[in-house]
């Protein structure tokens, strides 16, 4: 490379470096956090700058600490749901243990007109669309399910009784076992 080469080199790699940074900046931290008012007791979203962005007491709780893609709270009058970031209830989230249901395997389970379905716990985007009377968690890639479920008070708790149990993997299909 001759010495105007590599002039002519270097000034094209600066000229490529400034027209590269004067792109759009990336969004990749645009998230909100939980918040709550100790003096109201009421729950909250605020931006990472502090402003608030959902304001305390529109929600009863707030159970997703940092709320990307969807938020799951307790909407008064309506129970457990999903929201996005436009607070557009999206699906009523499956209650256990007196609260919603717990991600686990990376799904949780929510509810749609009476069905059992399940959502993805870190985009929450449905995944298995609802059609189950009942329906465990997954474990391991698998959840026990049915179409066909009767519900036997059991004390204080409740338990599912069926004759047509069945297992599905994660994208809904049955498998044989």
């Amino acid at each position: 490379m001759t010495g105007n080469q590599k002039i002519n080199f270097v000034q094209f790699l600066l000229l490529f470096c400034i027209l590269a940074s004067c792109g759009q900046p990336v969004k990749t931290n645009d998230y909100l956090l939980s918040f709550y008012d100790t003096t109201k007791n009421e729950y909250g979203y605020k931006d990472q700058k502090g402003a608030i962005i959902i304001p305390q007491g529109k929600y009863q709780f707030c159970f997703t600490d940092t709320f990307n893609t969807y938020a799951i709270v307790l909407k008064k009058n309506f129970g457990f749901v999903a929201i996005n970031r436009q607070e557009k209830v999206l699906y009523k989230v499956f209650i256990f243990d007196n609260g919603p249901d717990y991600p686990s395997d990376g799904l949780f389970r929510m509810i749609e007109n009476s069905k059992i379905g399940f959502a993805d716990a870190t985009t929450g985007k449905v995944l298995i669309n609802p059609q189950f009377d009942c329906a465990f968690p997954f474990e391991e890639g698998e959840a026990k399910v049915s179409t066909h479920c009767k519900i036997q008070s059991n004390g204080e708790h409740s338990i599912w009784l069926s004759d047509n149990w069945y297992y599905i993997d994660k994208k809904g299909k049955r498998i044989k076992k």
